[in-house]
Formats: structure tokens, C-alpha cells, sequence
């Protein structure tokens, strides 16, 4: 079997991961989606179509797992189960849980996981109208991006910095420990075993963007004691030899490096330009091989000189700072590359689009991409635009929603 293997940001897709929103979603309500993670209230039928579409468009260039039935493949094997029941009496301890969880069928256990199991109301809570979760959901899983993270041939379970998203990490461990497409050269970082305070990392932070080249976000969500972590085992067991931190500011619209950068084609990136060009630029930070130290580098550019990376930025939003804010918030800079110079994109963000048409990339609006003759050739530079009204909601875009399980490598 093929293992996993991503060396890039931009090497042709042959293997993805995702999960289309569901049920799990219904619990986010505007008294607890905070809790939840949540801005706003997704609709979740027009949030379903939106990610089919984008699901059709990934069929087109490549093999795509839906996390729902890979799992439920994976709990035929044994081990799998065990491990779930286990680990989730760390987070529900239930003695009554872990037998139903044991008796069930894989496709209900599958949605029990992923969709929570309601607690059964006693008198006052019937009368009340409260009901709980015994099992809860997880309302995030369609950001399959945060949760592993694919460096060279081994893996990375993340360090979820919320509790609400701890059930993500059991279900993706699942996945690279037992079933045969996510075979793999070992687990790096198991950040479901991970309960340290000082240590959280998550896949919007986590960017390889060559064998031997990793970009990194310092964030709220990704701690600088992790990233160190990762550092000392990828130095230690790939063939990465330089990273790159960008240190994040402390903005809700910046949770992640992928929602203010993202490597799209050869010298090319997407990138919002108040965070990187100008005073207000953020700070850039330079870890190599065998050397216990860190540099602060004079900007990002700089640093991606100096180890032989070259890119020039497609301005978020265009030119005028109003727009990009505005496109930034809605994921303008989160795109998802499906082989160099081809990646997918949120229709809304127009200034961005704007912008990667002048640079020569043409644009395809994705529904006409799916029923009707419209086509893209092998070669051709292009961006497939996606309505995301709903999904944008939830705080990301088509690289948040997509973990690449293999790339081709590119020279």
C-alpha cells in the first residue's frame, strides 16, 4: 500500500482528506458557539452543498477519503475500537458509554463520534428543555487541515488548543494507526497524548513547502514550546533542515499562518500584505539544523532567501487596505493548490481574484467547472472559484477544509 507522502505545498494531489459538514453542526447554537469555536451560525444544508461542490471539483484531479467512511472502515479492525473507547473514557469517563460504544455497529459508532451522543434528560432537565451530551460533537471536523498534518512519510496528530476539538485528534489517530491509506513511516507528534498547557499545534500553522523547507505560525493556537518540539523531531527524522516562523499577531482574523499565506505555485504565493510588507510587517523567525539557536530575520522574504525560496506575493484583496481586510476575514488568503499554479478559491473574494488574474492565473467558476464543458489544461495556470457563503462562517477556506494525504514531489 502506498503510504502517505507530502513534501509540498504545490506537488500535483493524489490523496485527500475531508469531511463534509452534518448533524454535528446542529449543536452550534448562538448561546454556545463560542464554545464551539464559532463567529456566527452556519446553515447547514447550504453548507453541505457548498462543500459537495468543492468535494466534485477535488474528484476531478484526485483520490478523495471522506472521513465519515474511512472511519467506520477503520473500526472493523479491533485495535481501532479499543483505542476510541478508550480514549474517549479520558474525556467522557462512562462505564455505561463505553459499553454501548463497544456493542454498537461501525457505522454508529462512526456517527456517535462524530455527530455526539445526547445525554438522557431527567425530570428537571425534561421540564426545562435542557439536554447534554454524554459523547459531545464535533462541530470543527470539517477543518480537517488542523487535526494531522503529513511531513514527508510520517504524520503529526495535533495539539488541539480547545477542548472542544480533543475528539478530532482520537478519530485522525484512528485513521493513521489502522487503516491501509494512511499508512505511514511513524508518528512524529502525537498531540492526542499531548496535555501539557504550554503545548498546542495545529495544522493551519504547519506548512511544507519543501523536503527540506517547513513554514510555521506562532499563534494562539500553535505555542512556541511545540513548535520547538516539532522542530527538534523533524530535524531529528526527516529530511527538513531549515524553519521558518512567522510570529503571528493576536487577532481572531489570524488564528492560523494559512489565513494570511499560502503557497500556491512556483514563486507564487497569496498573502495578506499588512502582515508582511511595510512597518507593520510581523516578525520572522530562522531554525536550522544542528543548531540550537534561532534568528530573527529582517523580514519574511528575507528569510525565504536565505534558504533558496523565492516568492512573489499576489496582494489579498488588491491594493486598497479596506478590501483586504475584508477578504482576509472571509479567507481570501486561504487557497488550496492542486498541483502547481491550479488551486482552488472562494468566489466572494474578488479583489483577490482580481489580483491572480493579472498575474496570469485564469479564473473558472466551479459550478460551471462541474456541469459543463469548461476545462483546464495540464499545464494552465487557474484558480476554480467556490461559493463558501456558509462555510466561510465557520472561519476557513479550501486549505482549511483539505489534508493532503500525498503529493507528487516536485523538484
Amino acid at each position: 500500500m502506498t503510504r502517505v507522502r507530502v513534501t509540498s505545498e504545490i506537488g500535483p494531489l493524489q490523496a485527500v482528506l475531508v469531511h463534509t459538514p452534518g448533524n454535528e453542526l446542529s449543536a452550534v447554537t448562538p448561546w454556545n458557539r463560542k464554545d464551539y469555536l464559532y463567529d456566527d451560525i452556519v446553515d447547514l444544508e447550504f453548507a453541505k452543498r457548498e462543500h459537495r461542490r468543492m468535494v466534485g471539483v477535488l474528484e476531478r484531479f484526485t483520490d478523495v477519503y471522506e472521513v465519515g467512511h474511512v472511519l467506520e472502515e477503520a473500526l472493523e479492525v479491533p485495535g481501532a475500537r479499543e483505542l476510541l473507547i478508550k480514549r474517549a473514557m479520558n474525556i467522557v469517563p462512562s462505564k455505561a458509554l463505553a459499553t454501548t460504544l463497544s456493542d454498537v455497529p461501525s457505522d454508529q459508532l462512526t456517527t456517535m463520534l462524530i455527530e455526539g451522543a445526547a445525554d438522557e434528560a431527567g425530570p428537571i432537565g425534561q421540564m426545562l428543555n435542557e439536554v447534554g451530551f454524554t459523547l459531545p460533537p464535533v462541530p470543527n471536523l470539517f477543518f480537517t487541515r488542523d487535526i494531522g498534518i503529513v511531513i514527508g512519510d510520517h504524520v503529526v496528530i495535533g495539539a488541539m488548543r480547545h477542548e472542544s476539538r480533543w475528539t478530532e485528534e482520537l478519530l485522525i489517530k484512528a485513521l493513521f494507526l489502522h487503516h491501509p491509506q494512511f499508512e505511514n513511516a511513524g508518528i512524529l507528534y502525537d498531540g492526542s497524548e499531548e496535555r501539557r498547557i504550554a503545548f498546542h499545534l495545529e495544522g493551519g500553522d504547519v506548512h511544507p513547502v519543501r523536503e527540506d523547507l517547513l513554514l510555521l505560525g506562532f499563534s494562539s493556537r500553535s505555542s512556541a514550546a511545540a513548535l520547538d518540539h516539532l522542530c527538534d523531531l523533524v530535524f531529528e527524522r526527516t529530511s527538513v533542515r531549515d524553519v521558518i516562523v512567522v510570529v503571528m499577531p493576536g487577532e481572531q482574523t489570524a488564528i492560523h499562518l494559512d489565513m494570511i499565506f499560502t503557497h500556491i505555485d512556483h514563486g507564487v504565493c497569496v498573502l495578506f500584505p499588512p502582515h508582511f510588507v511595510g512597518p507593520e510587517r510581523l516578525a520572522v523567525l530562522h531554525r536550522t539544523k544542528d543548531k540550537h539557536t534561532a534568528r530573527e530575520m529582517p523580514d519574511f522574504f528575507t528569510a525565504l532567501a536565505q534558504v533558496n525560496f523565492r516568492v512573489d506575493p499576489v496582494f489579498c484583496g488588491g491594493a486598497r487596505k479596506s478590501h483586504q481586510e475584508r477578504e482576509q476575514w472571509a479567507s481570501g488568503c486561504n487557497l488550496f493548490a492542486l498541483r502547481p499554479g491550479l488551486a482552488l478559491s472562494y468566489k466572494r473574494n474578488e479583489g483577490t481574484l482580481e489580483e491572480l488574474s493579472k498575474a496570469g492565473y485564469r479564473v473558472v467558476d466551479g459550478v460551471d467547472f462541474l456541469t459543463t464543458d469548461e476545462s483546464i489544461d495540464e499545464d494552465e495556470k487557474a484558480v476554480i472559484t467556490l461559493e463558501g457563503s456558509e462555510l466561510v462562517r465557520g472561519g476557513g477556506g479550501p486549505r482549511c477544509m483539505t489534508l493532503p494525504l500525498r503529493r507528487e514531489d516536485i523538484g
